[in-house]
């Protein structure tokens, strides 16, 4: 949560003990429709960056912090968001306007000076009629699957870390937790636990807001705890692995950064993908994030590699082909992490990635097997050849087939070790080639790619399902 004022006495000893605590109604709907996103903020330590502009501008990625806010909740199948602004109101406007005037709406704090609290109090007209309101501050960035669990917790909630770093728990502002509930928040309380800056928030929190102004604390931390001595607020830790970051210096901004690029790579890489091609294609996609290209034209672009890398292989040119062939593997993952950077990961893209990623496999094989026929057997190198695509193809569609049908997911990162994955294979292909030994690639793609399958089928047989 953003700059909660210190209260130099617990407020939390102005309030009855749990055991008065009012227990919630059943929630009229288990998921919430409407967000907000607080931006009104102005954070003069970062004013040498913002040059007294809105940090919510700040870009990430290729996407201004406001924006990547509004993308996340709209991803995560809410119907409209509500975004607040205040300091620079007309920048952050302009920018939130261009997301979609149908789901989109901004709302100015006219007191948003006064606190983030008074920003709250600015959009109780625009979540009336909701059992529960998704709140969210736009200065806090969550990797992929962070917001999920607040989402679905079906109750008043709070997301919470509850191992956070030291200098994230020194900046963040501390949460009191009680028997899985949290009663109280604060920067004074000496607690382990920190605030993520997201809320699932029942329409009673705004009478507990206007309480807290009246005695001048219009900070969201003195609404909240309010409405959590009333009204138990569950507490919800962040999922194990999943980052987030607190964008308040020019210290958060680069740390924000850093964890954005790691955030790209799968826990499904193989060695090959996370020791070679994922270091120098999640910078590329960092690069290349502010000029917003279609993950689907740069799906094209690495195919386009492939295709050229064949041709050279077939024409003899080991060295030049092979070379490009290691570039298609890298930029191959450019794509998905540019969709990814962009919130604008979907089903169609991978759908056209899978298909080019095969049809690429099977041509540059293809152009492997051409150079293969110049001094070698022909009947050999066509036996290796459609030996090496049928493996390729079956390996992959194994793995597609498994996940289609729901059963339990090979060990994949153990079995890429056996390099039968796609990034494994493009690799023998391109030292082969520049070996100048198309032969003893394509024999090491046969080999590689039959000893996957099989393993990765006799687990399948073996394992029940999920």
């Amino acid at each position: 949560m953003a700059e909660a004022r210190q209260v130099p006495p617990d407020p939390l000893t102005a309030f009855p003990g749990r055991a008065e605590v009012v227990q919630p109604d059943p929630p009229l709907s288990r998921l919430p429709r409407v967000g907000v996103v607080l931006a009104a903020g102005r954070s003069e330590r970062l004013a040498s960056v913002t040059g007294g502009g809105s940090k919510v501008l700040l870009r990430l990625g290729g996407m201004s912090l406001v924006e990547r806010a509004v993308r996340s909740l709209l991803s995560a199948g809410l119907e409209r968001v509500v975004v607040v602004v205040g300091h620079d109101a007309g920048p952050v406007a302009t920018v939130v306007g261009r997301l979609g005037r149908d789901r989109v709406r901004v709302v100015y704090a006219d007191r948003w000076a006064d606190g983030n609290g008074a920003s709250l109090a600015a959009v109780q007209g625009e979540v009336l009629g909701q059992a529960l309101f998704v709140l969210v501050t736009a200065d806090h960035v969550f990797g992929e699957g962070g917001l999920g669990r607040l989402l679905g917790a079906g109750e008043p909630a709070v997301l919470i870390d509850p191992a956070p770093g030291t200098l994230a728990w020194a900046e963040g502002t501390r949460v009191r937790v009680v028997d899985g509930a949290v009663v109280g928040f604060g920067k004074h309380l000496d607690e382990p636990a920190i605030d993520c800056g997201a809320f699932l928030l029942p329409p009673e929190v705004f009478d507990c807001q206007r309480q807290a102004a009246t005695d001048s604390d219009h900070t969201l931390a003195g609404g909240v705890t309010r409405l959590a001595q009333t009204r138990p607020l569950r507490a919800v830790a962040l999922p194990a692995g999943c980052w987030w970051q607190d964008v308040d210096t020019p210290y958060d901004v680069l740390a924000a950064r850093v964890a954005l690029r790691r955030s790209l790579s799968k826990d499904a890489d193989g060695p090959v993908s996370r020791l070679l091609n994922r270091p120098l294609s999640t910078r590329l996609s960092m690069v290349l994030a502010p000029l917003r290209p279609a993950p689907d034209l740069v799906s094209l672009v690495a195919f386009g590699l492939g295709l050229a890398g064949a041709a050279l292989l077939a024409a003899g040119q080991g060295l030049a082909g092979g070379l490009l062939v290691h570039a298609s593997s890298v930029a191959d993952g450019v794509d998905g992490e540019v969709a990814r950077l962009q919130l604008r990961g979907g089903p169609r893209g991978a759908l056209l990635d899978g298909v080019l990623d095969r049809v690429g496999d099977a041509v540059i094989l293809a152009g492997l097997g051409l150079w293969a026929l110049d001094g070698y057997d022909a009947r050999g190198v066509l036996v290796l050849t459609v030996a090496a695509t049928t493996g390729a193809l079956l390996s992959m569609a194994s793995k597609d087939r498994a996940a289609a049908l729901g059963l339990r997911p090979a060990p994949e990162r153990a079995l890429g070790w056996l390099l039968g994955g796609r990034d494994g294979r493009l690799l023998l292909v391109a030292v082969g080639a520049v070996l100048g030994a198309p032969v003893a690639a394509l024999a090491a793609v046969s080999a590689t790619s039959a000893l996957s399958l099989g393993l990765r089928v006799a687990f399948l047989r073996r394992s029940p399902a999920a």
